[in-house]
């Protein structure tokens, strides 16, 4: 079989007929350059060059086998110039929550492609990005996994979303307090921000009632709509026609992170789709 190191450096050779100006060329030293040459003359069987004088001339196999690996090498040039351009329009694969999707990520979605879209809540966002089956992971992370990058995108207060005409629209801004009394729609108890909300208002004495449990904010405002109860949601979430939000200012801020594995940190494309998400998101930082 024909080395093909040896040929990529024949290939050069041939055009120098100098073995100090090719192995320049190639960066080797000239006695690299001789081994290589020799091996693949000795895999050919014959001799790839002669001397006239103190001119180098190529004997016809050796004509023949630069012919072989000049056209070899622009065979494999473009064969990688075709796989490097397939890598860049493979789609890369984004997991996210439907609240990110839904409040955060449509221009991203719009405008960026291709896209391969997962929908996962942040713990099943962690496994597919420590999988491999997501390249970027977007979610709600209350503590920071040491053996991923995470890059903090945003962070939301917490806001009570109520109707225009409710009294406590009065107020520019809550506390816990002022939710006293209150039917709340929140989600499943085993969810971070359910025990987020009640953990401060067990810490704040405030006696509320629970509505309904609902999954995902969508099913949360429908809910809120219809009259069922009020509910606390992240502040990058848009209240529904008839209804307004108002910040809770004792509870914590929700921040969301960009996930990825350390060693695409220098992946060009991943690079341009965080930067897009950045430009795209709404709210403060």
């Amino acid at each position: 079989m024909l080395p093909t190191d040896a040929l990529a450096a024949f290939a050069v050779f041939a055009e120098h007929l100098n073995f100090t100006h090719a192995a320049a060329a190639l960066h080797i030293s000239q006695p690299a350059l001789h081994v290589k040459v020799n091996k693949l003359a000795t895999t050919v069987g014959r001799p790839l060059y002669q001397r006239q004088g103190r001119a180098l001339t190529l004997t016809p196999e050796g004509e023949s086998v630069a012919r072989f690996a000049r056209d070899l090498d622009t065979r494999m040039t473009a064969f990688l110039a075709e796989v490097r351009d397939a890598a860049a329009l493979r789609p890369l694969t984004l997991a996210a929550g439907e609240g990110a999707y839904l409040y955060l990520l449509g221009e991203v979605i719009r405008t960026f492609g291709p896209l391969k879209l997962l929908n996962r809540d942040s713990t099943r966002m962690l496994a597919a990005v420590r999988a491999g089956r997501a390249d970027l992971g977007i979610g709600v992370l209350e503590v920071l996994p040491d053996d991923v990058t995470a890059v903090l995108l945003a962070s939301y207060p917490q806001t009570l979303v109520l109707p225009v005409d409710h009294p406590l629209t009065s107020h520019a801004e809550l506390t816990v307090h002022d939710l006293a009394g209150l039917s709340l729609v929140l989600p499943p108890a085993n969810r971070p921000h359910r025990r987020t909300v009640e953990r401060a208002l067990r810490a704040g004495g405030v006696d509320w009632t629970l509505a309904i449990e609902a999954e995902g904010w969508p099913l949360t405002l429908h809910f809120v709509t219809l009259g069922v109860g009020l509910s606390i949601v992240n502040g990058c979430v848009r209240p529904p026609n008839g209804f307004t939000s108002r910040e809770i200012t004792d509870l914590p801020r929700v921040p969301y992170y960009a996930v990825h594995l350390p060693d695409r940190a220098s992946d060009a494309r991943l690079a341009e789709l965080l930067t897009a998400i950045r430009l795209g998101l709404a709210g403060p930082d």
